[in-house]
């Protein structure tokens, strides 16, 4: 096994068993046959581990998606990569139930796993064939996040083999997040003039200040003797 996936795959066999907070990467290193040096290597903290993992499963995702939803609409080709990467967490679901819930009041490593959702989702929308440039790109991430976060709190209480409440959660949020990006877009366009008359203001103040000092310039060279030299 990959030595990565084996520390990956030794912290969520821990954290299936016990609290977050009570794993010590000493533990994780024994867990899996490896010192502490070997795992320092590896990774910087027990955080990274859990960034390890968002990797492992990306690469999953990303290695069985296929053009078959290339004709379809951007809705449906994300909602099939998500419930993809769902599945592909399946076998880490009491691991990532139990860190869930230790980690909802703790807000600097909400933060770092934050980053790291925003990382994967970039790929994610990518592998969906949805653009992550331009002025609303940064949107996009952040709002597939959200989706990603709200589905998957209804994901980790969700029994059934078939997955019936957490699809038809995915599908809410989706056209949640539609509709919001269907207004920003909107709105975007309404300002485009405003935004071009905003332009030009500082454009011209810009032009103005540069032809102040090119005169404030040429006048000091007329008063200073040695301008001439």
């Amino acid at each position: 096994m990959d030595k990565r996936k084996a520390i990956v795959e030794a912290l969520m066999d821990l954290a299936a068993r016990r609290s977050w907070h009570e794993i010590e990467i000493a533990d994780i290193a024994r867990a899996a046959n490896f010192s502490l040096a070997e795992f320092r290597d590896l990774f910087p903290s027990k955080g990274a581990v859990l960034g390890g993992l968002s990797r492992m499963i990306d690469k999953q995702v990303l290695e069985g998606t296929t053009d078959d939803l290339a004709g379809e609409p951007a809705r449906e080709r994300i909602f099939d990569v998500l419930m993809r990467r769902f599945d592909a967490m399946q076998p880490y679901k009491e691991a990532l139930r139990r860190i869930s819930q230790d980690l909802q009041y703790d807000p600097v490593s909400l933060a770092a796993l934050n980053q790291v959702a925003l990382n994967s989702q970039r790929f994610m929308l990518a592998a969906a064939g949805i653009n992550t440039e331009g002025p609303l790109g940064t949107l996009k991430l952040q709002g597939a996040v959200l989706v990603y976060a709200n589905t998957m709190r209804t994901w980790l209480e969700d029994e059934d083999p078939a997955q019936a409440r957490t699809m038809a959660r995915l599908d809410r949020e989706l056209r949640r997040g539609e509709r919001i990006l269907e207004g920003a877009e909107d709105l975007r366009r309404l300002s485009a003039p405003l935004r071009a008359v905003g332009r030009a203001f500082m454009q011209g103040r810009r032009s103005s200040r540069s032809e102040r000092r090119r005169s404030a310039d040429d006048n000091g060279d007329a008063e200073n003797p040695a301008a001439a030299i």
